[in-house]
């Protein structure tokens, strides 16, 4: 699955010469920066929703869910993790779960 390897990816770049590198760029700067890298791409995403480009939108959904996996490592919290919450919760209604919170 694309996004198990791009993850594996993300994951070894942990400790990487930040000069050759732009995950490992992103990871020496802390946990902070890429939660704002994040935030960054999300209202990016949020634009082109808006607009309607499909193109548009398309590429910077591709740059949130990259820049998401940065900020779930920076913080020590795998895909594996985040799939795990997502089967628990499968067959669970939203509100329901919601409600649980």
């Amino acid at each position: 699955m694309t996004l198990e390897r791009l993850a594996a990816t993300i994951a070894s770049r942990k400790g990487a010469d930040p000069e050759t590198s732009w995950t490992a760029k992103l990871l020496s700067k802390g946990p902070e920066k890429c939660a704002e890298k994040f935030g960054e791409e999300a209202v990016e995403a949020i634009i082109e929703a808006v607009k309607g480009d499909r193109a548009r939108l398309t590429a910077e959904a591709a740059d949130v869910l990259y820049h998401l996996l940065v900020m779930l490592a920076a913080r020590d919290v795998t895909l594996q993790d985040v799939l795990g919450e997502l089967d628990r919760r499968e067959g669970t209604s939203g509100i329901a779960e919601k409600a649980g919170r």
